[in-house]
């Protein structure tokens, strides 16, 4: 396996779950200061900067794998600062650099390697198309989300390929929202409206080994990787400030929350769509180990 961002939060769970499988697992980071981190977890651990092609092509050359896992993102705060909602395109800048240029990077380095089969992160919390129901499967379109149009790129690209794009819900788990529960903690997340848009979440641990699943089926195709619950922010929102064990959120009508905090903030807390697991529980044999986030935000809180 050659993991590209396996030092990511969602890396740091699936490197392991691989080796455990019993797969020989190549880790990127673009810190040599976590090649430690990747040993730790049973990788090799390599520096590589995606959007390099040549390094990207040389370094899966070297390691010859079967399946190239794509999780690379640059959202932590040393590389894209503190999340920013009002300023989408510069929090997602180096991001949508990797979900453009580092996914043709990737898809090159296989094709002239013969590496059949690439998986890929993709996206389904809230940005399910703003129309009709509120829960989509991967039947439906994607709602073209501010500063966030590379994804459409991602997913087309390795689906064009034959390869397997694997729409993960909104993380939570260790690393994944500590900036989300430290705002509720402060106060800073109120419930924008009446709280009707929808999200889908999945703990960590369950999109690694959705992604595990993935690699050893040789699955192809879109799946959507959240859990059972999706559920609108009124229930999700004041459930983890109680497990955060924060006063409940306060209420902001929805023309200041567009003042103090943009557009895309308020679209997502009152018109998001959240999406179905069906196809990856029946296709893939997926079983959560939380179902639901109302176990896993009180497991993770507690």
């Amino acid at each position: 396996m050659f993991v590209a961002g396996g030092s990511g939060v969602l890396g740091r769970r699936l490197v392991p779950q691989l080796v455990a499988r019993g797969h020989e697992v190549t880790a990127t980071t673009t810190s040599p200061t976590k090649l430690g981190l990747l040993r730790q977890l049973g990788a090799e651990g390599v520096v590589m900067d995606g959007l390099d092609a040549a390094s990207v092509g040389e370094l899966v050359a070297a390691a010859r794998p079967d399946v190239i896992v794509n999780q690379m993102t640059a959202l932590s705060a040393a590389h894209a600062g503190k999340p920013n909602l009002r300023r989408a395109d510069r929090f997602f800048a180096l991001t949508n650099r990797l979900r453009t240029e580092g996914i043709d990077n990737l898809l090159a380095a296989a094709e002239a390697t013969g590496v059949a089969h690439v998986i890929t992160h993709g996206h389904a919390s809230m940005n399910g198309v703003r129309t009709g129901g509120w829960v989509k499967s991967e039947e439906d379109p994607l709602e073209v989300v501010e500063g966030t149009t590379a994804i459409n790129h991602l997913e087309d690209a390795v689906a064009g390929a034959g390869g397997t794009v694997l729409r993960y819900g909104g993380f939570y788990g260790p690393g994944a929202n500590d900036d989300q529960v430290a705002m509720v903690r402060k106060g800073l997340l109120p419930l924008v409206g009446d709280g009707t848009g929808y999200f889908s979440w999945v703990h960590l641990d369950d999109a690694a080994s959705a992604t595990a699943l993935a690699v050893e089926k040789e699955a192809r195709g879109v799946f959507n990787v959240v859990d059972d619950d999706p559920a609108p922010v009124s229930e999700w929102l004041p459930y983890l400030a109680q497990c955060a064990g924060a006063r409940p959120p306060r209420r902001v009508p929805a023309w200041l929350a567009r003042l103090l905090a943009g557009k895309m903030a308020v679209e997502m807390m009152t018109e998001g769509r959240a999406f179905s697991n069906a196809k990856a529980k029946r296709e893939l044999g997926w079983t959560l180990r939380y179902p639901s986030w109302r176990q896993g935000f009180r497991a993770e809180l507690a």
